[in-house]
């Protein structure tokens, strides 16, 4: 079972360790903590059945200030039933772990530890904050999508700036979706329903579901449903609508079926989806494979250039910068998107390596003004780095490795949280 093993394997232990070494230089603009979540799986009873994802969640983070790797924790998130273990984010200066499904996303303090189950999002039919909850930079609104195994439908849920619900909208659905991540524009949420779903308390493929693309005024109102052939989508790098009101959304996906419990057999490529007029277009913008899409926060919802994504150990198929993939091609790659030229670059790791998500630590006004901090787990270590690459020195050598004392086992999503 390769999702116990190797770089996926759980740790058992809570870690506090200060005034973590550093190759290189931590940039002293950068002040705050990068946070990550994941599946932290233990005490699994049968590995051949186990699904990657179901894991207690464990939140570990690093704080960095004036040219100083200051501490790393890592956290078991400690709710009873299902710990969130998907996502962490900052909202109304309060720190979420978040989850899908129904389970209630967590508070953090501080240090990492859990202050206990919250209503962040919570509307008086029970969903709260999902997954994926997106901030517009713009109202500094939280906007989430969040489903509840065994309801069919979903909700939209606008969270204010201060921590309150201002708006919840019902959409119906035909069963319940696994609706893992969804897009927002400036005026439109974009979401999917794809043969992906919920058979009674089951998740699973189903064959014959059609996969369509929901359009709803972001105000609320009638969702506009566009069917497209059947696919998984994985996760939105960033969506938005340009000068003449097209929606336009970058997105990951991969040819199903998908299993669940083998997450890594899927092979996901980027995707363009232009809607307009009623229509959708579909364009391949990379068939390397490739996921944990990100963007530059202060673009999300707004026309972008630059975007950034993983070609992570989960799926582990060989990457190359262009044309077919040699024997020595990266298993584990990061790639920055420029997708006004159609260019990419590629910052390759060691075969023996493993990187995940990369989140964009914005430092200036400019695009790509700022750095990427990924984990990267060193197989030779038998430990993990926390790898800062400037993002205008793409493929050059890392501006810091700060060499983490134990392993972070790939996961899930993160955020960097700067000081305020």
């Amino acid at each position: 079972m390769k999702y116990l093993e190797g770089a996926f394997a759980p740790v058992t232990e809570e870690i506090t360790a200060y005034d973590l070494p550093v190759t290189g230089r931590v940039p002293a603009e950068l002040n705050g903590r990068y946070l990550r979540n994941g599946p932290n799986a233990l005490g699994v009873e049968d590995p051949l059945v186990h699904i990657w994802g179901m894991g207690q969640g464990m939140v570990h983070g690093v704080r960095l200030r004036d040219g100083r790797a200051e501490w790393y924790r890592n956290r078991f998130v400690r709710t009873p039933g299902l710990a969130p273990m998907v996502h962490v984010i900052e909202h109304a200066r309060r720190t979420f772990a978040l989850v899908e499904g129904g389970a209630p996303p967590a508070e953090l303090d501080e240090e990492l530890n859990t202050v206990g189950v919250c209503e962040l999002g919570l509307t008086p039919e029970g969903f709260t904050a999902g997954a994926h909850s997106k901030h517009d930079p713009r109202t500094g609104e939280l906007h989430s999508l969040s489903y509840m195994v065994g309801r069919e439908h979903v909700q939209h849920i606008v969270t204010a700036a201060d921590g309150n619900v201002v708006r919840s909208t019902g959409i119906p659905m035909t069963r319940t979706p696994f609706m893992h991540d969804f897009a927002l524009t400036g005026n439109h949420v974009v979401l999917w329903d794809t043969p992906l779903g919920f058979d009674g308390f089951e998740c699973r493929w189903l064959p014959g579901h059609p996969t369509r693309v929901g359009v709803m005024p972001r105000d609320g109102g009638e969702v506009r449903w566009l069917d497209i052939d059947p696919v998984h989508v994985s996760h939105t790098l960033n969506a938005y609508e340009d000068d003449h009101g097209v929606i336009v959304v970058d997105v990951v996906t991969a040819e199903g079926p998908f299993d669940p419990a083998d997450p890594g057999a899927i092979r996901p490529m980027l995707d363009r989806w232009t809607i307009d007029d009623g229509k959708i277009h579909q364009r391949r913008i990379d068939d390397r494979p490739q996921d944990f899409p990100r963007v530059n926060d202060a673009r999300a919802s707004l026309p972008h250039r630059y975007g950034y994504s993983a070609a992570a150990a989960l799926y582990g198929v060989p990457f190359a910068p262009e044309g077919p993939p040699p024997d020595d091609a990266f298993t584990n790659a990061l790639v920055k998107h420029d997708l006004e030229r159609g260019t990419s670059e590629v910052h390759g790791f060691g075969r023996d390596e493993a990187v995940g998500e990369a989140v964009f630590a914005a430092t200036g006004a400019g695009e790509d003004d700022g750095y990427l901090l990924a984990y990267v787990h060193d197989a030779g270590r038998g430990a993990a780095d926390l790898v800062i690459l400037s993002a205008q020195d793409f493929t050059g050598e890392p501006v810091a490795r700060v060499h983490l004392p134990v392993r972070v086992p790939l996961g899930l999503h993160g955020n960097w949280l700067p000081d305020r």
